[in-house]
């Protein structure tokens, strides 16, 4: 979609919906709210932003509708694919505001995964990817090395080589993993930032859902596993009796592996657990620098304050 000039009565990517909106069999449909607020201790002057906020088409996750508002009204707007196959809308404000406001909504189905078939048996072999050729091999190409905010790391490496040990199979070495990383490391929202090392998250044990993620990459990229960092949401279930808080979610991070005998695998080290019909997809990339909800650079405007709330709806 090429940039084009947006008026105040058209201050958004245009909502889009699939031609085939009735759940099939198997399918849960859940609808997702992300709000994003930004306020300005100064007025701004010109705001650039990208956002990550549409969900991704899988296999097994259809997108039956999605909008995108944004306040004050853009005067550029441009989506497009990005590297990696994730849908980004870029947008530019020139007005100068004290504030800025980013809402996507979207209603999507997600089928069960696939079983583990072979995985479940065949012993993992740290050789498979670099025997994958053609199309494959350029898939698996940008996951298999360092990344901006998943460096090299021999304590990774040593960490995970007590999961996958020879004659394992894939599925119980990947589980184990993320097992481990639940058990081993606490979740504290205050005890990291986006930009916390990861080996200042392996020396003190704790982090969030997107360090946890990170962490189980490097130690799958140690060991030869081929591993993506994916953004999205999961489906929380609020306690009986209680009703659903708006705005009570936030946005989830988790890892796909791929496995020869399989293909790519999803898992949740934060909740030790595998993607299925609670968690939907908004995109992957090598690490979270690949896939920020939302970010940009702005022309003034002081000190900031930012909140972020998401609902996660079943329908």
């Amino acid at each position: 979609m090429s940039a084009a000039p947006l008026s105040s009565a058209h201050p958004s990517v245009e909502p889009t919906a699939s031609h085939d909106t009735a759940p099939r069999d198997g399918e849960r449909v859940v609808h997702v709210l992300h709000h994003t607020e930004y306020r300005y201790e100064a007025p701004v002057a010109q705001s650039w932003q990208l956002a990550h906020l549409r969900p991704r088409a899988t296999a097994r996750q259809r997108v039956l509708s999605h909008r995108l508002e944004v306040a004050p009204a853009p005067d550029a707007l441009d989506e497009r694919i990005d590297a990696f196959g994730n849908s980004v809308a870029a947008f530019a404000i020139h007005a100068a505001h004290d504030a800025l406001d980013v809402v996507a909504e979207s209603r999507v189905a997600l089928a069960p995964p696939e079983p583990d078939g072979d995985a479940a048996v065949a012993p993992w072999d740290a050789t498979a990817p670099a025997r994958a050729g053609g199309r494959l091999a350029l898939e698996l190409a940008p996951y298999v090395g360092p990344s901006p905010l998943v460096p090299r790391s021999r304590r990774a490496l040593h960490y995970a080589s007590r999961s996958f040990r020879r004659g394992v199979p894939f599925a119980r070495a990947l589980d184990d993993l993320a097992h481990r990383i639940h058990r081993d490391f606490a979740f504290d929202a205050s005890a990291t930032t986006v930009t916390t090392p990861l080996e200042q998250v392996f020396a003190e044990r704790r982090g969030v859902c997107q360090d946890f993620a990170q962490l189980m990459i490097a130690c799958l990229r140690g060991v030869g596993v081929p591993a993506r960092y994916v953004s999205g949401y999961i489906v929380t279930t609020p306690p009986p009796g209680r009703p659903r808080l708006v705005g009570a979610d936030a946005s989830h991070a988790w890892v796909s592996a791929w496995c020869p005998a399989r293909g790519w695998i999803d898992v949740d080290p934060t909740n030790d657990r595998r993607a299925d019909t609670d968690f939907v997809t908004l995109g992957w990339g090598r690490d979270f620098s690949d896939v920020t909800p939302l970010r940009g650079v702005i022309l003034g405007g002081g000190a900031q304050t930012l909140e972020a709330r998401v609902t996660v709806t079943p329908l």
